[in-house]
């Protein structure tokens, strides 16, 4: 019976550390001279905001870099599209100029593009 509590014990402790450790994480990075809420609130590129942030995103690029999924999705909000592939290698996609759901949408649009390494990781920050 007391290797039960032992356990368990332990199993809260390990839980507890964790909890704290991913508590103190870094702030998020400040992507200048992009309103992040008009960004967020522009779905799928629809509205044109990001096409006209598109020079100020391709310069801080880096800062994204080595962000988790979670941070990632605070800071930018939603992906317009994700992709899961071998490897958990996991991508998201927010499209820059209108594309496909919106109204004058055509085949050919940039959209930002964030690879995800096994572990969760922003690995690479392209536009395309």
């Amino acid at each position: 019976m007391f290797m039960m509590f032992s356990g368990l014990r332990k199993i809260a402790t390990l839980a507890i550390s964790i909890f704290i450790l991913l508590s103190c994480g870094k702030p998020l990075p400040a992507l200048d001279n992009i309103d992040l809420q008009k960004w967020k609130e522009d779905k799928a590129g629809c509205g044109a905001v990001r096409k006209a942030v598109i020079p100020q995103l391709d310069q801080q690029r880096e800062k994204i870099k080595s962000l988790s999924e979670v941070e990632v999705v605070e800071l930018l909000g939603r992906p317009d599209k994700n992709e899961l592939l071998k490897r958990n290698q996991k991508f998201y996609y927010y499209f820059l100029e209108p594309g496909p759901g919106c109204q004058s949408g055509s085949a050919e649009f940039k959209k930002l593009m964030i690879r995800f390494n096994a572990i969760g990781l922003a690995k690479d920050v392209t536009i395309e």
